[in-house]
């Protein structure tokens, strides 16, 4: 199986040369639409070369993406990043020289959104990661449609994160870090009463479509509340919304969450 280099070398499904011209790197895409524009240029970083060859393998069978470099650390992904201009990085989390955290952080802002795909056995760098600006996180065992899906919604501009991250994980690393919470995130005020229920809800991993039928409104009413939230909380996408309500105190962490 041949696979995209350090380098930067494109990979099977394309040319990502040319068609780009037509729009600028890291901007949001309409899921569902991977014919309306070139395919999502990606990288993927992981220190095994098994685990890089084998997403990058996976992700070519899709006729909308494709793999423009792979990178052994976090290092090489920072400097793939910033040379390449992908729309999203794949990030393992424990890598060498640099890891996938730090790499996030180093990539807020670029453009280039990152999706954080890691193992039960890492819990603890959860947390840190998406504070360090990872718009989505997913654990390796996920399906092959699942990472597919992922993929598109996070390089859509919206944030993802498995449902069992946040029931489970973001309500430990909340509980494990408490403290007075600051900037727009403190402002909760700014809601109004549906909105901070839509925000609870969020936190507690549902789905706009579950949210729907929780509050007994339309999904496209459930948007409108989500993208209230984020524009008066200041915050980018709905994982950062996750780490708000918890940080902020909207949501308290139970024991056994």
């Amino acid at each position: 199986m041949s696979s995209p280099n350090a380098s930067g070398a494109p990979g099977t499904p394309g040319d990502p040369s040319a068609p780009e011209a037509s729009r600028a790197p890291g901007t949001p895409r309409t899921p569902g639409t991977p014919n309306a524009a070139a395919p999502l240029r990606l990288v993927i970083a992981d220190d095994h070369e098994v685990v890089r060859a084998g997403y990058a393998g996976l992700l070519a069978t899709q006729p909308d993406f494709t793999v423009v470099g792979t990178a052994a650390d976090g290092a090489q992904a920072v400097e793939l990043c910033r040379e390449l201009l992908p729309d999203l990085v794949l990030m393992d989390v424990r890598m060498p020289v640099m890891d996938g955290i730090e790499a996030t952080g180093r990539l807020a802002g670029s453009g280039t959104r990152v999706l954080i795909l890691t193992t039960f056995d890492l819990d603890e760098h959860v947390y840190d990661a998406l504070s360090a600006g990872a718009a989505g996180f997913l654990l390796k065992d996920v399906t092959a449609e699942r990472l597919f899906d992922a993929v598109r919604v996070v390089a859509a501009g919206e944030g993802l994160l498995a449902p069992t991250v946040t029931r489970r994980l973001i309500a430990e690393f909340a509980r494990l870090r408490p403290g007075p919470p600051a900037g727009p995130v403190a402002r909760l005020d700014a809601l109004t009463p549906r909105e901070t229920e839509v925000l609870r809800l969020i936190a507690e991993g549902l789905s706009n479509p579950e949210i729907a039928g929780r509050l007994h409104v339309s999904e496209e009413t459930v948007k409108t509340h989500v993208s209230r939230v984020l524009g008066k909380l200041g915050l980018r996408d709905r994982t950062q919304a996750v780490v708000a309500a918890y940080e902020s105190g909207l949501v308290v962490p139970r024991a056994g969450a």
